[in-house]
């Protein structure tokens, strides 16, 4: 048997390294001492969580995949990662996949790798920990084509007996694991969007759609999570905010289930190494009637928000 496609063997590794995360997350939470830092303000957080899981996947990933680039949020000293740290395993399951035709041939420095090591840190600070998210994203040209999402503490309020966390994963051609795919409710619209990054633009254009209703939680991987589980028909953050990390693993695992993610102008995010991070048009996104939402975003909205 061939061996398996380089981009196989990186979401094979990128999986154990996101289950490493977890372990790394929730052992920092139960020890009590978050190591709070404000980088830009009270809403721009980063713990020690975020800063021992950064350093875990990226060391992982780089020590086997030395010449893919990536990319983390946080800005870290370049320390000695300890190797408690490192992650060497791989998900059996994701090698037996056959990679698309498309990207079989794909070298490691074509590859960029958006890490960020904790999506929705102020939630993780207030004990929302549903909200939490590890989300690893490949890119190959640009596009964001493999991500990994890890839930830390999925299933955390449904007793003792039930199993702690999972892994979502997905690759554009293969299709996306480890959730059930569901439709948000047929003729309901129901928007998700920002739980502490709000202002009067991002009411204004969730206003304009006139929702049923509307979910406000933390994390762009929560978001598009409840978008493939069918809780949410679309996400609509009219603001920047959002940056590379957020989206690249949520794109790929939305875009890989058939739904569609952009700025509120339409355009498509790309994912370059020389690219910039922020997202400063926004986002919009849907599994099903993306088009419905996008045709609905007001004119006063988009010239408020230059790409």
């Amino acid at each position: 048997m061939a061996s398996p496609a380089l981009l196989m063997r990186v979401v094979a590794s990128a999986y154990s390294a996101a289950e490493k995360a977890a372990t790394i997350v929730r052992n920092v939470m139960a020890a009590g001492d978050l190591g709070i830092v404000e980088k830009t303000g009270a809403n721009d957080l980063q713990t020690k969580a975020d800063r021992l899981v950064q350093m875990s996947i990226c060391a992982s990933l780089a020590q086997k995949f030395p010449k893919v680039t990536i990319i983390g949020e946080e800005e870290l000293p370049n320390d000695e990662v300890t190797e408690e740290l490192i992650e060497d395993g791989h998900c059996e399951e994701i090698l037996k996949k056959t990679c698309p035709a498309q990207y079989t041939g794909i070298k490691e420095e074509e590859l960029v790798i958006w890490v960020d090591p904790l999506d929705g840190t102020k939630e993780y600070t207030e004990g929302l920990l549903d909200h939490v998210t590890v989300l690893i994203g490949i890119a190959y040209g640009g596009k964001a084509i493999a991500g990994v999402i890890n839930q830390p503490y999925y299933n955390y309020e449904a007793g003792p007996d039930a199993v702690l966390g999972r892994t979502i994963w997905g690759v554009v051609g293969i299709g996306a694991f480890g959730f059930q795919l569901t439709e948000a409710p047929a003729g309901k619209h129901i928007i998700v969007t920002t739980r502490s990054h709000s202002s009067a633009l991002v009411n204004e254009c969730i206003s304009a759609l006139n929702p049923d209703s509307v979910i406000r939680v933390g994390g762009a991987g929560n978001k598009v999570i409840q978008l493939i589980e069918g809780k949410a028909s679309a996400y609509v953050f009219a603001s920047p905010g959002c940056k590379k990390w957020d989206t690249c693993a949520p794109e790929a695992i939305l875009h890989a289930v058939g739904g569609k993610i952009t700025d509120i102008h339409g355009n498509s995010f790309q994912y370059n190494k020389e690219v910039k991070h922020m997202n400063s048009a926004g986002v919009l996104a849907a599994l099903r009637n993306y088009d419905y939402y996008a045709s609905r975003i007001p004119n006063t909205v988009k010239q408020s928000l230059v790409p």
